[in-house]
């Protein structure tokens, strides 16, 4: 008889940083860029996040995670809300149930090309083409939610 797979917990931060369009032209700052990683051989977008070390809180995680993954820093404005779903390690036989708490960042400094191992490629996208871009359905709510949390400091 087979044993059932383990269940483990696991808890990650990240974040949506934004910034106003680098674009030249007369519209400039009038739309939101984001940036966004690629993991998975550059075919898979997604937020930057990841597991939350021990002795660390999630907005400090988001942070770094942010930092680490795009290569930006950023300051935190205010939580976006969190997704939770679960996976399977096969080989490990565990399922398991993954919790991601996601941040608005305003974006502060750095390159998208001091990005780190982990991820293929950072790069910045207008928000609307962000929200296409992503692979998972989740981040693409998480990023709607964000787009009308920015759109609300803007007008404030």
């Amino acid at each position: 008889m087979t044993r059932p797979p383990a269940i483990k917990k696991r808890t990650s931060s990240g974040g949506v940083i934004f910034r106003p369009d680098t674009d030249d032209s007369e519209h400039r700052g009038d739309n939101i860029e984001v940036a966004l990683v690629a993991v998975k051989d550059n075919k898979v977008w997604c937020l930057p996040k990841g597991i939350i070390d021990k002795g660390e809180d999630p907005p400090t995680a988001a942070l770094r995670e942010v930092r680490e993954e795009t290569g930006l820093t950023g300051e935190i404005i205010d939580k976006i809300g969190l997704v939770s779903y679960w996976y399977f390690l096969r080989d490990d036989r565990v399922r398991i149930h993954k919790t991601v708490h996601f941040y608005l960042l305003k974006y502060i400094e750095g390159s998208t090309d001091d990005h780190d191992h982990e991820v293929d490629e950072a790069k910045w996208f207008l928000i609307e083409e962000a929200v296409n871009q992503l692979s998972y359905k989740s981040e693409k709510d998480i990023m709607r939610k964000a787009q009308g949390m920015i759109e609300k400091i803007l007008k404030s």
